[in-house]
């Protein structure tokens, strides 16, 4: 069984959560979270795009840049130097009812199985916090090749060795790795141990994972490939 196999198998645990859709589970994530905080920040996205992978903002001017699962907060508001800004989600009208209806960046309904762009259409494309949470691994993958264009970049954060949930399906360890095709350069790799604060928290924080340690646990992956 292939590392693809194993990732779609997991896929069919849901933890006793199985009445419930993704679609719904996710929005009642997001109106929770919502409501405990009166608002839904997204000031911490920009140290993400920028600082943590040795980027400046001034990298971003002009470019095209899309964001896989982009949830409702506005990921992309600060990259206003950018010349699109494109937030990809099933869920877009489900968001623009929450708030994202009041941000300037554009959201595009749509699954990352079926990416509604043309090949080689963007210079930085970014999953943060949503490879997991997608319903087919490699066809993913698979558009994420096809619409970034030759010499650009592919940004992944990413959740590892967690079971399998209805928002979170997929399940795998640092070989996701693997997983991306010959012409993905990987110029950068970091492993951190995952905190209970989570997973942008668990960057910060800056421990990272002890691969002595064999139990199976959560871990984040950070990782900046280059097409080519």
């Amino acid at each position: 069984m292939n590392i693809f196999q194993r990732a779609v198998r997991k896929t069919k645990y849901l933890l006793g959560l199985d009445q419930v859709s993704k679609g719904e589970a996710e929005m009642r994530y997001w109106r929770r979270k919502k409501a405990e905080q009166g608002t839904l920040p997204n000031e911490h996205y920009a140290h993400f795009y920028t600082t943590h992978f040795g980027l400046s903002m001034d990298f971003y001017k002009d470019k095209k840049i899309l964001d896989i699962g982009c949830g409702p907060c506005g990921s992309l508001e600060w990259a206003d130097v950018a010349s699109e800004r494109v937030g990809l989600d099933p869920l877009v009208s489900e968001y623009l009812q929450i708030g994202a209806n009041q941000h300037k960046m554009q959201y595009v309904i749509a699954n990352s199985e079926h990416i509604p762009f043309p090949n080689r259409y963007f210079d930085v494309v970014c999953s943060f916090n949503s490879l997991d949470h997608v319903d087919a691994l490699e066809n993913t993958i698979l558009e994420i090749e096809r619409v970034l264009k030759i010499g650009g970049l592919f940004l992944l954060i990413t959740d590892l060795n967690h079971k399998p949930t209805v928002c979170e399906p997929i399940s795998y360890s640092f070989d996701i790795i693997k997983m991306f095709p010959a012409n993905f350069e990987l110029l950068e790799e970091r492993h951190f141990e995952k905190k209970a604060n989570g997973m942008y928290e668990s960057i910060t924080e800056n421990i990272p994972y002890n691969h002595e340690d064999k139990t199976e646990r959560y871990g984040v992956l950070s990782a900046k490939f280059r097409k080519k």
